[in-house]
Order: structure tokens, then C-alpha cells, then sequence
């Protein structure tokens, strides 16, 4: 194979396609390079469909080798392990938009490996993998419906970013990755500080705008290294099994789909499979060659039969599985406080959807230290997102959170962060913890609604409420479509798209958008928005009429935490020598932990509030100069024949020389005064070595 270079405009930068040179043996192999960042996306393909499935085997690995940035992993072993959540989370992002564009009955194993080999600690190599991939695929001799292209937006300034730095990122509105066709959108993953909805549309045609330029290189670098495409087997029956099946159902779907419970109507779908597969022998004169009808094919067609009936109530009879209305919300109950001894909790009920959120609020020292290929950063907010066998009336083994899982956690802390108070305003580490408890459809956005009532609950002073929906579609013949609000389990399955929109009253704070058909222009992805924020703001209200805004304060089982400002210079004296004197302050004041930034911030954190107000005070003392002429509480440390040493700031002493202790005169100071004795004493003198002078006949004066 030749060596075949592409180059092609990427924002501020240039982006370059390579193939021929590495991992030849692959089916396709793309290197993407953009300023200083390469990752290299291999595309691998099994000769032969996998027997006896229902699915496209599609596998997709992400890896970022540490040696990319010059480092070495940490860790015993020193080597990458197990995927991080970038990892899993960038998987995720080649995963959704490529999916849906494998032929239909494809049941070959396909592999996709993007390694990200250098990085610049500048461009991120998620959209590059995306590209990658895309690229790959269009080169080999997959059956792939591609290319594809993907790009980054930011929003700076008021002027939209196209493939932004990290630090443009951090700087931005919006941060949302956009990947398309020619016709339309394939997929959408972003976060918005609660951008309005027209803002979202223009970005989205921004983007639109600015991928087709590197759709349409894939296809001249296609022209120059590809390989014609294999004939694949894809999966086919006999043209007559689906039509006995459906005449053994003889027409009972209909009736099944008018039972609104979730689970009656499951269990009336698994009696008539049953039934259907009870006698195989009626499915003989159906075979293709000396292949046998499996069930697995019967119960394909099955699904398929079931896919034509939901979409056919929706289209003639304007009516959905469980009765709704195509804009009809589920019926939706709040409560806060469900739990008696957490930090925060709340329980949403959408339909048979349910949350549990919980928070919990922890120190600096609970923070997740996350180690990326862009550096060591520390993260006081984490949304852990738990999905159990029981929530959907199955039993599996529970072993960890799956891809699933990481992501829907990941789109519901996008969703919330936008509101979150700044850390200086709320120094607390916070997790929120999402049990779904049941599940028919959207627990990623009941996830967001019972994520924001437990903070408010835990008195986190978020900005505004959040909530969040999830929109459908369903696509006919001749152009024909239906928007369905708030999409149940199975309208999720049938249907052709699942549009995540989360925000607040004013604006969009999360967007995930995932296909089953290869694209939907942006006038569609405008109605679902607006559609999606009235169901929105109805959801708000629900809320608002459990709980209006945080709670003033938050729970007394939670820490206490003060924040204070030291100069930076006074830094090592709260320290001491060894820690010596941090420790002190902690023991005797009873506070769980003092955390010091470079800048001269601390954060004291306490079970009790009186802890931690008296460990402030110790602190504020150390920091505190002495000033001539003001008068201090002391207590006395040493008692001599001429004064008495007080401690007057905490570390810091003076002498009450013996002529300023009274007016009058004293024979022996030790049968006036005693260590640890409190007295009143006033600043008169500080020397060129800084020895302070105090008087106790002064501050007597003074008081008097």
C-alpha cells in the first residue's frame, strides 16, 4: 500500500490524514494529526457473521497512552490499566454516531481502536478519533454508509470557536461536540451554561457548516487509498416467515399495546412469543437452503413486527403504548428528605421511571484527582449514576458500573455543573449519587430532576433549578415524522431518535442526541428543542412546588467548612516547623482538617460549627500583627521576679514587666497571679527585635 497524505482546515489549525505507513494489516488504518497531537484509528472486520445473535457486533476501544505527553504512568505497575472515564466516555462518542450506519442485518465483528500516540496538551483527541474512525472505515473494506464528519464548538466572546484549545474550552459558554452528513446531524454530545435554545440552533448550524469540508476530504482520500468494499453475508430469512408470523399473532399487538403497564404489557409480549415459538415445526417450509428457522430469527421478526405496530398507533390513531398524547408528560411526584441521616436526598418519579439522588458533602480532601493527558486536575463535583438489575424486574450479577452507566452520569453532571456555585462561595467537595430504582425510559434526565432537588435539599446555593427531558422520533414514509415528549422504554427502541435536552428556565445546559437513522436536519432538532423546553418548564414547576430554592443551610450531618484569606508570606507560620503548629490548632481546637492554597486560601473543615469558628480565630490571631495601643485578652505562660510572660496571639508573647502590672507597688508577683491566669493587657512597646511590651495597669486604666 502507497503512503497517501490529506490535509484539510481544522478551526485554527490544520488536519491530516495519513494511512499506509502504520498497522497495514488492519482493514483500514488512519493517522489523525493536529498541531502537535496524533492519534492513530484502526478498523478491523471477522471473515465470517457471528451465528445465532440480533445485533450488530460493533466494538470500539479508546486509549491514551501516558508516553503521548511525556509521562509515566502512576501507580504500582506504571503502566495504563483498566479505561479511565475519558476513555470509556470517548469510546462512547466514535460508538453513537457510526453505529447506525452498518448495513441492516451485518452481524460481522467489527473493531475500532483509536490510540492516541503524542499530545500537545492543546488539542483534545476525542473529535480526532471520531474523524479517525470515520476515515478508517471509509477506506477498508467494511460496508460503512459514511464518511462523517465532527468538529468541536466553543462559544468565546460571543463568537462561536471551531475545534477550541483546552483553554478556550474553560473560557467558553458552550462546549458541544457536533458530527454530521451531507443532509443532517448524526450526533450530538455537549454542555451549555444555560445557552438559550436559538444560541444552541445557531451553533448547531455553525457546525454543520464548518464538518463537511472534512466529510468531503475522506472521500478524495477514499478515492486515492481505499479498497473496494467486501460482499458481505448479511442476515436474511425467507420473505414469508414475517408475514406467518404475523398471521399467528393474528393482530393481538394491538390490543397488548392499550395496556399502559409496563410490565402487564411485557408479560403479555413473552406469553405470545411463547406462544409463537411453541411449535417450530409450522416454520419448516421457511427454511433458505439447508438452514433451519432458529429462534433467534422468529424472534427478530418478532421485534420487527412489534417495531411496525408501535410506529403504525402512533401515525393512524395519534396514540402511544401507554394512551399518552405525542406531547403528554408521565405523571411526575417530588419529594426531598426521604432519607434521614444523609447530607441530602430526594426521590422523582417520572411514570415508572424513579431516582433516588443523594448528596453528600465532603472537604477538599475528599476531591477526585484525575490524571489526563492535559495535566492533574482536581474535581469537587462528581455524579455517580447506579443502575441495578432490579430497576428493570431482571436478575445479573452486579460487578461496577458499565459504559452505560459512566455515561449517563456524565450527561447528568453536565447538566447540573452549569448552576453549581463557585468554590470559593461553597468550598465543599460534592457528590450526588442517582439509584435508579425504576426504569421505562430517560433515567439519565430523571437523574438531572432528582439530582438538582437533593442539592437544593443539602442547602448547595445552585443558581437556578434544573430539569430535563428526553424528545423521540418516529419517521414514515414521504417525509412524514412525529416528535414524541418524554419517550418511554420501548418508543426508545422503536423509535429512530433520543434527543436529551436539560436546562433551566432561561436556557440549555446539557444536549445529548443519539440516531437510529443516519441523520436529521437541524429544523427537526429545532422543533424537538422547543418542544423539549415545554415539557421543561412543566417539570420545573413541579419542583418548584416541592422545594422553591436551597435551604439556608445545610445539614448538620454534613462538615462545616470555613474559608479565609492569610497572606501568602504568613503561610509557614500556620504550618510551623514540621507541621507542628497546624497540628496544634487542629487538637485543640477539634476541627477535622486545615487545607492551606499556595495563594493564601484556607479551608477549615469541622463536624460542628463552633469547631471550626474557633480554629479561625486561632488562625486569625497568628496572622495578626501586633499593634501599640491595643489592647489584648492574654493568658500567662511564665511567671518571674520581674513580669509576667503573656500569650496575648496565638504564638506569639510579651512581657508584662513588674512596674506594669499595678498602680501600686509589688512585692511578689507569684501571689498575685498564677499560669494560666486570663488577664486584660495592652500593647505599650515592640523593640527593634520585635520583643513585645505589654501593660496590665494600661488596660486596667483604659477599662476603667
Amino acid at each position: 500500500m502507497s503512503l497517501e497524505r490529506i490535509e484539510v482546515s481544522f478551526g485554527a489549525q490544520n488536519l491530516i490524514l495519513e494511512t499506509g505507513k502504520l498497522a497495514k494489516q488492519a482493514n483500514g488504518a488512519v493517522m489523525v494529526t493536529c498541531g502537535g497531537t496524533a492519534v492513530l484509528v484502526t478498523a478491523c472486520m471477522s471473515a465470517k457473521p457471528r451465528a445465532d445473535i440480533d445485533f450488530f457486533p460493533l466494538m470500539v476501544e479508546y486509549q491514551e497512552k501516558t508516553y503521548s505527553a511525556g509521562r509515566i504512568p502512576g501507580g504500582f505497575f506504571k503502566r495504563e490499566g483498566k479505561p479511565t472515564q475519558k476513555e470509556i466516555l470517548t469510546a462512547r462518542l466514535i460508538d453513537r454516531p457510526i453505529r447506525p450506519l452498518f448495513p441492516e442485518g451485518f452481524f460481522n465483528d467489527v473493531q475500532i481502536v483509536a490510540t492516541v500516540l503524542s499530545s500537545d496538551g492543546e488539542n483534545d483527541p476525542d473529535v480526532m478519533a471520531i474523524v479517525g474512525a470515520s476515515a478508517a472505515l471509509t477506506i477498508s473494506d467494511i460496508p460503512f454508509d459514511g464518511p462523517i464528519g465532527a468538529v468541536r464548538v466553543a462559544i468565546n466572546d460571543g463568537q462561536f470557536v471551531l475545534n477550541p484549545t483546552y483553554e478556550q474550552r474553560d473560557n467558553s459558554e458552550m462546549d458541544f461536540i457536533v458530527v454530521g452528513r451531507e443532509d443532517g446531524i448524526v450526533m450530538i454530545e455537549g454542555e451549555a451554561k444555560a445557552v438559550p435554545e436559538e444560541k444552541i440552533l445557531e451553533a448547531l448550524e455553525f457546525a454543520l457548516e464548518k464538518l463537511q469540508p472534512i466529510r468531503e476530504i475522506q472521500n478524495d482520500f477514499c478515492k486515492k487509498a481505499g479498497k473496494p468494499k467486501a460482499q458481505v453475508q448479511l442476515f436474511s430469512v425467507h420473505p414469508g416467515l414475517k408475514d406467518k408470523i404475523a398471521s399467528i399473532i393474528n393482530g393481538r399487538l394491538t390490543d397488548i399495546y392499550k395496556i399502559a403497564d409496563k410490565e402487564r404489557r411485557e408479560d403479555a409480549l413473552r406469553d405470545l412469543l411463547e406462544e409463537v415459538l411453541s411449535d417450530m415445526s409450522v416454520f419448516e417450509e421457511f427454511k433458505v437452503g439447508e438452514r433451519e428457522v432458529t429462534e433467534s430469527d422468529i424472534k427478530l421478526l418478532f421485534d420487527q413486527i412489534e417495531y411496525d405496530e408501535v410506529r403504525r398507533l402512533i401515525f393512524e390513531e395519534g396514540r402511544r403504548a401507554d394512551g399518552r398524547g405525542l406531547k403528554d408528560i408521565r405523571d411526575i411526584s417530588c419529594e426531598v428528605n426521604v432519607l434521614p441521616r444523609t447530607h441530602g436526598s430526594s426521590l422523582f418519579t417520572r411514570g415508572q421511571t424513579q431516582s433516588l439522588a443523594v448528596v453528600t458533602l465532603g472537604t477538599r480532601r475528599d476531591e477526585q484527582m484525575v490524571e489526563a493527558l492535559d495535566g492533574t486536575t482536581y474535581e469537587n463535583f462528581m455524579l455517580h449514576y447506579n443502575f441495578p438489575s432490579f430497576s428493570v424486574g431482571e436478575t445479573r450479577p452486579m460487578r461496577g458500573p458499565g459504559r452505560r452507566e459512566i455515561g449517563h452520569g456524565a450527561l447528568a453532571a453536565k447538566a447540573i455543573r452549569a448552576v453549581l456555585p463557585d468554590k470559593e462561595k461553597f468550598p465543599y467537595t460534592i457528590r450526588v449519587v442517582s439509584e435508579i430504582l425504576e426504569s421505562n425510559g430517560s433515567s439519565s434526565m430523571a437523574s438531572v430532576c432528582a439530582g438538582c432537588l437533593s442539592l437544593m435539599a443539602a442547602g448547595v446555593p445552585i443558581r437556578e433549578a434544573v430539569a430535563g427531558i428526553s424528545i423521540g422520533l418516529v419517521t414514515g414514509e414521504d417525509g412524514k415524522y412525529c416528535l414524541l415528549t418524554d419517550i418511554m422504554g420501548l418508543e426508545d427502541h422503536f423509535g429512530d431518535m433520543d434527543f436529551k435536552v436539560a436546562g433551566t428556565r432561561g436556557g440549555v445546559t446539557a444536549v445529548q442526541l443519539d440516531l437510529k437513522i443516519n441523520s436529521v436536519t437541524v429544523a427537526l432538532l429545532g422543533e424537538a428543542i422547543h418542544q423539549a423546553k415545554e415539557a421543561r418548564i412543566q417539570i420545573l414547576d413541579k419542583m418548584r412546588s416541592v422545594i422553591e430554592k436551597p435551604y439556608d443551610d445545610i445539614s448538620i450531618y454534613a462538615p462545616r467548612i470555613v474559608a479565609m484569606h492569610i497572606p501568602s508570606d504568613k503561610i509557614g507560620e500556620i504550618i510551623g516547623p514540621g507541621g507542628k503548629t497546624i497540628k496544634k490548632i487542629i487538637d485543640e481546637t477539634g476541627v477535622e482538617s486545615i487545607d492551606i492554597d499556595e495563594d493564601g486560601k484556607v479551608f477549615i473543615a469541622a463536624v460542628n460549627k463552633e469547631a471550626a469558628e474557633k480554629a479561625l480565630k486561632y488562625i486569625e490571631g497568628l496572622v495578626e500583627v501586633p499593634v501599640i495601643g491595643k489592647t489584648y485578652d492574654a493568658e500567662v505562660v511564665k511567671v518571674t521576679n520581674f513580669g509576667v510572660f503573656c500569650e496575648f496571639l496565638p504564638g506569639k508573647q510579651g512581657l508584662v514587666h513588674v512596674s506594669e502590672f499595678s498602680n501600686g507597688y509589688v512585692k511578689d508577683l507569684s501571689k498575685m497571679v498564677k499560669v494560666g491566669d486570663k488577664i486584660r493587657v495592652k500593647v505599650i512597646d515592640i523593640d527593634q527585635m520585635n520583643r513585645v511590651n505589654l501593660s496590665k495597669r494600661q488596660a486596667d486604666l483604659d477599662r476603667q
